[in-house]
């Protein structure tokens, strides 16, 4: 294990409103803190007193049980897998919400206690009225999000990329979030892809003691690194497949964050393409591979302009405008080869 110097700072702004948001920052397409944004929540207020929290979020619970993850002292809130990788260190399991805020409270009282944490709650249906009452005034109202809480005790959730776009916002206790671009991948040694802890796969390097002898190539990574610690009331926007790595840094924490696309509603995530591609390119021989590579510039990723602009739109079968039927044929195309 080796020390790293400190990351650079993640830049800050106040003030920012819908407008300036949606001109400014989303398209600069990088992470940025908002200061403030949402210390006036009834939730941050709430927040501010022991318990306050606890009867707050009692008062909307809807009564339905949460998943949570469950862990001895031992990992010190330290999410992640069992040495081999083909298990967890910790447990999974369903609590009812309103018990595990009186766990968390008890637990504040401990000098090594336990680790619990409940994530990606979903706010509409286990909180109902919560988004009500603490909007999130930066987004369309009309557009198409996921609303979610995060509460636990000291956790980190390990560096993971998410698909959407996400602005999270403290509630409760200090949150550390460390960023990384897209481009790190190589160097932050992502773990089993089709084995997730949570859904997303994670960097297997414990950013805050990195074994460079296993995994040297991190302290490229961490040259990239952005950091900022945020207090309640604070925001970060995170964009898409930005790595980012989350730390609460208090007794108790909680966060609600806000998920969404920009994209057509019809669109599944890419990582579907990804496992596709290991049935029918990653084993091809060194030259095909780069061969393909060119038709997937061209046809997809468009790098020399419409690919299909010397022919005519009723012509275009699957690559054109999509529609219901067309998604329906490329679903059926696709169907038959994987279902032999």
């Amino acid at each position: 294990m080796t020390s790293l110097p400190p990351p650079k700072p993640l830049p800050r702004l106040k003030g920012v409103d819908r407008a300036r948001f949606e001109a400014e920052v989303v398209p600069a397409g990088r992470p940025v803190v908002l200061e403030g944004l949402v210390a006036d929540w009834p939730a941050v207020a709430a927040a501010r007193t022991p318990g306050g929290l606890r009867d707050y979020l009692s008062g909307l619970d809807a009564g339905r049980p949460v998943n949570a993850f469950r862990a001895s002292p031992e990992i010190e809130g330290r999410y992640g897998y069992s040495e081999d990788l083909k298990g967890r260190n910790h447990t999974p399991v369903q609590v009812p919400l309103k018990a595990l805020l009186d766990e968390l409270l008890a637990l504040a009282e401990v000098e090594r206690p336990a680790s619990i944490y409940a994530g990606g709650v979903p706010a509409p249906s286990h909180l109902p009225g919560l988004v009500e009452a603490n909007p999130m005034l930066l987004l369309d109202p009309a557009a198409e999000r996921l609303t979610s809480l995060w509460i636990g005790n000291r956790s980190t959730t390990a560096t993971h990329w998410d698909l959407p776009q996400n602005l999270a916002c403290v509630v409760a206790g200090r949150r550390r979030f460390t960023l990384f671009p897209t481009g790190q991948v190589a160097n932050l040694y992502v773990g089993p892809l089709d084995f997730t802890l949570a859904g997303q796969p994670i960097s297997l390097v414990d950013i805050d003691a990195p074994d460079l002898e296993r995994f040297p190539r991190f302290a490229e990574a961490w040259a990239e690194a952005e950091q900022a610690v945020l207090e309640p009331g604070d925001a970060v926007y995170v964009p898409s497949l930005w790595f980012h790595n989350v730390k609460s840094l208090d007794p108790i924490g909680a966060m609600v964050n806000f998920w969404w696309r920009d994209g057509p509603e019809w669109l599944t995530t890419p990582m579907f393409t990804l496992f596709h591609a290991l049935l029918t390119l990653r084993d091809l021989p060194e030259r095909e591979r780069a061969a393909w590579r060119v038709f997937f510039d061209h046809y997809i990723f468009q790098t020399g302009g419409e690919p299909m602009a010397h022919i005519p739109e009723d012509a275009r079968g699957v690559f054109g405008a999509s529609t219901p039927e067309r998604r329906a044929q490329l679903k059926a195309m696709l169907a038959r080869p994987l279902s032999r």
